[in-house]
């Protein structure tokens, strides 16, 4: 079943190195498969990652509804306005989100909604980093055991908890990776997703239509930016006073408390604006 809390994550990480290589033990030990095993479905998810970056950045990908698709190309080919890194993330956010509005092959992290942000910034920061696959896959099992306590303290589902325990677990999770990636301490990946999660509390879950599209896609595109400035908080050494277990039990909380027409029906927020209303009866 994974970890259930960081306390213990941080108490195996302090043996195994990282949180990554905790994650990956725990894994061995019980599924009963090798360490290599675990790895190898660990490096499969990356070429998942890596296939649905490429598709979404050449730009022909559109959702059936026709509401999404193309921007991921655009912000590729746009002049970076706070460096190629945080452009190249946005970009690769956008293409993964926009492969899943089009129904392509994702890799849920944590969920088809928010599976553009890990990708978009575990993957640029591999590539500018010069990162080797064992690092990256170290990464990824990081992300999973951040994305694992989340699941066991609150949701990861937009009908459950709105948008924040999607993108919002997809911002904590990837900020987790990057600290991991770039050689910060297991305490540093904790404090990274409690800053990332903490800055997304009350997102609500308000598709257009229904669909995962608006403003789902764009949301990656956000994450994937809070991710990275809590990655750099916490790598400069900035702790969130709040325990990360305690920050993923307070999102749960909040999402109980909010209405039904803010978890994922389509009844609140910018689904029942004029425009929203509009697109909707209009996607074809």
């Amino acid at each position: 079943m994974g970890y259930t809390n960081l306390t213990d994550l941080l108490r195996d990480a302090a043996g195994a190195g990282s949180l990554g290589a905790a994650v990956v033990a725990r894994e061995v030990d019980e599924s009963g498969d090798d360490r290599a095993t675990v790895v190898g479905r660990l490096l499969e998810a990356l070429d998942v990652m890596e296939a649905g970056v490429e598709a979404g950045l050449r730009g022909d990908v559109r959702s059936r509804s026709g509401l999404t698709g193309g921007d991921a190309r655009r912000v590729a080919d746009s002049v970076p306005i706070a460096g190629s890194t945080f452009a190249s993330t946005v970009a690769a956010s956008l293409a993964v989100a926009e492969v899943n509005a089009a129904m392509g092959r994702v890799v849920a992290a944590p969920t088809g909604g928010a599976s553009g942000v890990l990708p978009g910034v575990l993957l640029t920061l591999a590539r500018e980093s010069g990162a080797d696959r064992e690092r990256m896959a170290l990464a990824l099992a990081a992300a999973g055991g951040i994305g694992g306590i989340i699941a066991a303290k609150a949701s990861l589902s937009g009908a459950a908890s709105g948008c924040q325990a999607e993108i919002g677990s997809g911002a904590a999770m990837a900020a987790a990776a990057a600290v991991e990636l770039l050689g910060g301490t297991p305490a540093q990946a904790g404090h990274a997703a409690s800053l990332a999660l903490q800055g997304q509390l009350g997102l609500v879950c308000d598709p257009v239509g229904g669909l995962v599209e608006v403003p789902c896609v764009v949301r990656n595109a956000t994450g994937a930016g809070v991710a990275l400035a809590a990655a750099q908080m916490a790598l400069a050494g900035v702790e969130f006073p709040i325990p990360f277990d305690e920050v993923a039990s307070a999102m749960g909380a909040v999402g109980k408390s909010l209405p039904p027409s803010l978890r994922e029906t389509a009844l609140g927020g910018l689904a029942v604006t004029p425009t929203g209303k509009r697109l909707a009866g209009g996607a074809s």
